[in-house]
């Protein structure tokens, strides 16, 4: 391929791509679906389990200030000791949720690779159109199959903080 097909081609896709941003943002559907159940997922793991291990941590720091022969060192050690659980907690949850945004992102950068596979210099707009439509399908089954693993990773989450091994 000549510089000039390369560049026609690079442009091409750039463009394809660029414009199927846009579906995706008109997918709205799909994005407010995955924001939801995430939401839903992190209140559920919330009520169920942080809070009280925010509360423990509160009450924990609080007998921390009532021993009056403690030095103020001795006292924050203390009320640093009583903030590892909830610490931990969070940062557990964080990961799951890191990893379940990575799993999306590579299943919809999948998708884009698919499309970019099938697209050449000469590839027409009735083709450039269908790929849209197929790269929007694959993103929103993408969205669909990852908050299907959410009440998998809700179960994984919520055994694992309550083992107290988090």
């Amino acid at each position: 391929m000549n510089g000039y097909d390369q560049q026609t081609r690079n442009f091409k896709i750039d463009n394809f791509f660029y414009s199927t941003s846009i579906s995706i943002v008109m997918a709205h559907g799909a994005q407010e679906r995955v924001q939801n159940s995430i939401r839903d997922f992190v209140n559920h793991v919330d009520k169920s389990h942080l809070r009280e291990v925010e509360r423990q941590m509160h009450l924990c720091a609080a007998d921390c200030c009532t021993n009056k022969e403690a030095s103020i060192n001795d006292m924050l050690a203390c009320k640093d000791k009583c903030e590892i659980p909830a610490k931990k907690a969070q940062q557990y949850l964080q990961s799951e949720l890191e990893r379940f945004q990575e799993s999306l992102n590579r299943c919809v950068l999948s998708c884009q690779d698919d499309i970019k596979d099938k697209m050449t210099p000469n590839t027409s707009e009735a083709d450039m159109e269908k790929y849209k439509y197929e790269f929007d399908s694959c993103a929103i089954k993408c969205c669909d199959t990852n908050i299907a693993k959410l009440p998998n990773l809700s179960k994984r989450v919520m055994d694992a903080l309550k083992s107290g091994q988090i």
